[in-house]
């Protein structure tokens, strides 16, 4: 098991990310001071594994809130062997989903807070945490993983910002630092995308490091039980970890009789309709969001996805387009605009769109394929086949994108190239009686 919040943009094709072991750069982390956290119920059941980091060293440990629900224990392991454990919780911010808790007496290693007020589109960052897949018998190893700033933008809140940064988080990264390239902590992971991923400003946590009060673990599972935000964060589990959307649309609508304007609730309520094939509320319930929070690049883009598929273009085009004004580097958002530009014939605009997003992210296959619609439809035949085979290399499997591929190579009088496309259609959909047929036709290859 494992506890994560997760970004759900609808993407044409959800692609996967490479996670790399160790440093890549000159730069070294005290990764000693980076902690895995273990839950545990009333049992020593494990219910979740997060990451955080140790920020004083008599054992102020920073996490997300929500890395702590509904656990009764939570253990501390460090790479070095060492253990501890939460004996308290000196601040815990559901909203923001942070949590600084008191860990056993002691002396421990720490990372130094850096400063996120500057922080600039391009500028490298990297994220340190424990994957779950990979915790054993209580022990898990460190991960770290590079990339870069997107941008700093609010989600669900206007008034709560985020760092945007291509640097991968994997499931059991809640909690664990993102730090610049001085090795300084400047936010915290808190939201796992595909090539997206949401860390809080440290800032946001720095004016109660240095508390000395706390209150219980047993203190914090009381007030839980009447939490909205708990429910969400159940809600959310339920949906993401679970695949339970049932359970989660519960959770959601308990918090909507209370709350209407629960932004989340709304947002999350979205995706377990998706899940169970329910569209129409789904869309409902972005709209729902979208009235509370206009600018929400997410729901913005997820909506547009819906128009998209619905053939409703102008309206996703223009969906899209208020995405990546609120988030000019909104990657997702950028490749999704150019899905739906090529459909309106509209393809050096959408060219440019999708070169931008794959100068974010050279491995967003989806957009490679995009490109390369745009590129076969501007008879812009050898690119467009660099494109289409790059998304494929990728994980890209259309049918769509083999008949072209047969186009061109028929066009270019490769012939056993063409041959294998339709090889591989009649693979996909072996009935298809077109390419049995221009299989016939195709001149002899042996």
């Amino acid at each position: 098991m494992q506890r994560r919040l997760t970004l759900l943009p609808i993407y044409f094709l959800i692609i996967s990310f490479v996670i790399l072991v160790g440093s890549v750069s000159a730069h070294e982390v005290n990764k000693n001071a980076v902690a895995l956290l273990i839950a545990k119920d009333t049992t020593g059941k494990i219910i979740g594994t997060g990451s955080g980091f140790v920020a004083r060293p008599e054992g102020t440990l920073v996490t997300n809130y929500h890395v702590l629900l509904d656990a009764h224990t939570i253990d501390v392991h460090f790479p070095d062997g060492s253990r501890s454990e939460v004996i308290g919780i000196i601040k815990i911010d559901r909203a923001k989903d942070f949590a600084i808790v008191k860990l056993v007496e002691g002396l421990y290693s720490t990372l130094e807070i850096g400063d996120p007020s500057n922080l600039k589109p391009y500028e490298y960052t990297s994220a340190l945490g424990y994957l779950t897949e990979q915790v054993n018998e209580d022990k898990g190893q460190i991960v770290q993983t590079y990339g870069f700033i997107l941008g700093i933008h609010p989600q669900s809140d206007p008034k709560l910002p985020f760092i945007y940064t291509t640097t991968p988080f994997g499931p059991g990264f809640s909690g664990g630092p993102v730090i610049n390239k001085f090795n300084q902590v400047i936010g915290l992971a808190t939201i796992e995308g595909r090539s997206v991923n949401l860390a809080l400003p440290i800032n946001t946590v720095n004016q109660y490091l240095d508390a000395k009060t706390f209150f219980s673990i047993e203190s914090l599972l009381d007030q839980d039980k009447i939490s909205l935000e708990a429910m969400y964060y159940r809600g959310s589990y339920f949906l993401h970890e679970l695949a339970d959307p049932e359970k989660a649309i519960i959770e959601f609508k308990k918090i909507l009789s209370k709350n209407p304007s629960f932004v989340l609730a709304h947002y999350e309520l979205a995706a377990a309709y998706r899940n169970l094939g329910m569209l129409d509320k789904s869309i409902s319930q972005y709209e729902k969001t979208l009235a509370l929070n206009p600018d929400f690049p997410e729901a913005l883009s997820n909506l547009g996805g819906y128009y998209f598929r619905a053939g409703k273009l102008d309206q996703a085009v223009s969906t899209f387009k208020k995405a990546i004004e609120v988030y000019p580097n909104f990657i997702q958002a950028l490749s999704n605009l150019g899905a739906a530009l090529n459909k309106q014939k509209h393809h050096y605009e959408a060219v440019k769109l999708l070169k931008k997003a794959l100068n974010l992210n050279p491995e967003f296959a989806i957009a490679h394929f995009n490109l390369g619609n745009s590129l076969f439809a501007l008879n812009q035949l050898d690119e467009a086949r660099k494109a289409f085979e790059l998304s494929q290399s990728q994980g890209i499997d259309f049918l769509s994108m083999h008949w072209k591929l047969y186009q061109i190579h028929k066009k270019n009088q490769h012939f056993q190239d063409a041959e294998k496309e339709l090889k591989i259609i009649l693979e996909i959909d072996p009935l298809n009686e077109d390419a049995k047929k221009k299989l016939f036709e195709l001149p002899t290859t042996h």
